[in-house]
């Protein structure tokens, strides 16, 4: 059964659907394309599996679509790609009434949202995520943009879907690692605001990977409850919504060291929310029993616990490109219990330094 819930954002409000089989109603849709035609951009990993039916639904509404197929991965994240989706939108001769349509996961869903902010200044946005980690974070909330080889999402814009459509069928043809990749997002939302939802994470992470269809909706509907909520208090990331950046700092750090795309960006988030609450221990703020469980939590999940060695001097400049770098100052996003997160920049060098050398193996 479909499930529905509302991003609030006055004018810009929409509606977030849940549910198997939602690619193939069309009603769902239309009232969100108004006019003939819309762009489908997607990837070579993606296409094959879904955009035929995708334009087989719009075409019952009579919408012509124009698919852009870019390559799959991290590392084409970049202006290079984004200049391919511009150069079919002007080919094509598409108009400030054709909307873009993100069918992928969340590289996808950030470079279509880049573009339809930026393509004649603003073109409508729907969001398809076909990946747990897509449908419970990236495509919600209107963060868009591309990576830069010094700072990932360093180059984008807040740019809000009318629509988004998750359809949990997408999740059945989901490689293992990346299902692992999205429930490290999902285990997030528990560990920052939402203790009874990590307790039930706790209880049902083999339903999880078994890929449980209602375990699996329950899960993407909770999450995006919770950052729908986030999302409305603070949409600009003026406060709350940095709170959603868990292990982010540590693991943006992970991705841009180790190359975009050699870590999926769940694992890094994985390996950086160990570093978090390694770092919320020596605080004073977790105890040893409530890292070893947001550790064996992880581990459930398929996830590395253990981050990799980059040296000390290159996670320190990396960090240093956070977008929530403050007055030049560091700013971690920690755990002052479990269920209940904290923005702060007042963390001692030495201890940030012997958290990467514990959590690397170097101490």
């Amino acid at each position: 059964m479909m499930q529905t819930l509302t991003v609030g954002l006055q004018e810009r409000s929409y509606p977030i659907h849940i549910g198997s089989g939602l690619l193939l109603d069309s009603g769902l849709l239309s009232p969100h394309i108004p006019g003939k035609r819309a762009a489908i951009v997607t990837n070579t990993t993606v296409a094959p599996l879904y955009l035929e039916k995708l334009q087989r639904t719009l075409a019952q509404t009579g919408v012509e679509s124009l698919p852009i197929v870019l390559p799959d991965g991290e590392k084409y994240k970049t202006s290079e790609t984004l200049n391919l989706i511009y150069d079919a939108l002007l080919a094509s001769r598409c108009e400030r009434k054709t909307p873009l349509i993100a069918l992928g996961g969340g590289v996808i869903g950030d470079m279509t949202g880049f573009a339809a902010a930026t393509y004649l200044r603003g073109v409508p946005f729907i969001q398809i995520p076909t990946t747990l980690l897509s449908q419970v974070d990236s495509s919600v909330g209107g963060k868009t943009g591309i990576n830069h080889p010094l700072g990932k999402n360093m180059i984008g814009a807040f740019y809000q879907p009318r629509l988004v459509l998750a359809d949990i069928g997408t999740l059945d043809t989901l490689p293992d690692n990346e299902l692992s990749a999205g429930l490290a997002e999902v285990i997030k939302y528990g560990l920052i605001r939402d203790l009874p939802f990590l307790e039930w994470l706790e209880q049902n992470m083999e339903k999880l990977l078994a890929r449980d269809r209602d375990a699996l909706q329950h899960a993407v509907l909770r999450s995006c409850e919770n950052k729908a909520e986030v999302v409305a208090a603070d949409e600009r990331e003026s406060g709350e919504r940095a709170l959603l950046n868990l292990g982010h700092t540590f693991g943006h750090a992970i991705e841009t060291g180790m190359g975009y795309g050699v870590w999926l960006h769940g694992e890094a988030v994985a390996a950086g929310t160990v570093m978090a609450a390694e770092l919320s221990s020596r605080l004073g703020w977790l105890s040893d029993k409530d890292v070893a469980r947001v550790r064996a939590l992880l581990q459930r999940a398929g996830l590395p616990v253990a981050s990799p060695d980059l040296g000390m001097e290159k996670y320190l400049e990396y960090m240093g490109h956070d977008k929530k770098v403050e007055g030049g100052m560091l700013r971690f996003v920690l755990l002052r219990q479990l269920g209940k997160a904290e923005l702060t920049g007042d963390v001692p060098r030495d201890l940030i330094e012997k958290t990467i050398a514990a959590c690397t193996g170097k101490s």
